[in-house]
């Protein structure tokens, strides 16, 4: 089955399996492998993307949901070598240890801020708490967050 969308700005069309899940779609067959898959039970979030917009778990979605639509991965986010502002906050705030949770932390927290403009400590833990981190204890990821909304952040 063909599948079309627009990833990171450009349209794609692959042919796939109707079961093929979108995270699958994206790395296997698009090349974008900084969509992580970490569970494949949505319980991680390491392979949060933007669907239209909206933060989505791309293990629970077919690829076959996404015809048509607007996917952006974390590969869409920065502007050539300029990082979106969430990526510098992650990169100076040390928000990350192994790395691995880290794409889909990024898209869960811009899709927070879009939502959230200037959260609390208690909004970004609460908007955060389906991306799961296990090396980092969350503080410096918290703080990176905050610091990109414009907050008490900071870099250290």
């Amino acid at each position: 089955m063909q599948v079309s969308m627009m990833i990171n700005e450009t349209s794609v069309s692959l042919d796939v399996e109707p079961r093929t899940l979108l995270v699958h779609y994206l790395r296997d067959h698009a090349g974008l492998t900084g969509t992580n898959v970490g569970c494949d039970t949505s319980s991680c979030g390491a392979c949060t993307v933007h669907l239209d917009g909206e933060a989505v778990k791309s293990c629970t979605v077919l690829a076959v949901q996404a015809d048509d639509r607007e996917v952006t991965t974390i590969e869409g986010l920065a502007d050539g070598d300029v990082l979106h502002p969430m990526q510098q906050a992650f990169h100076e705030c040390h928000a990350l240890q192994c790395g691995y949770c880290t794409p889909g932390m990024i898209m869960a927290a811009v899709s927070l801020l879009d939502e959230v403009p200037n959260p609390t400590e208690a909004d970004v833990r609460e908007g955060l708490e389906g991306n799961l981190c296990r090396c980092t204890g969350y503080h410096n990821i918290v703080k990176a967050v905050l610091s990109a909304a414009g907050g008490d952040g900071g870099a250290s």
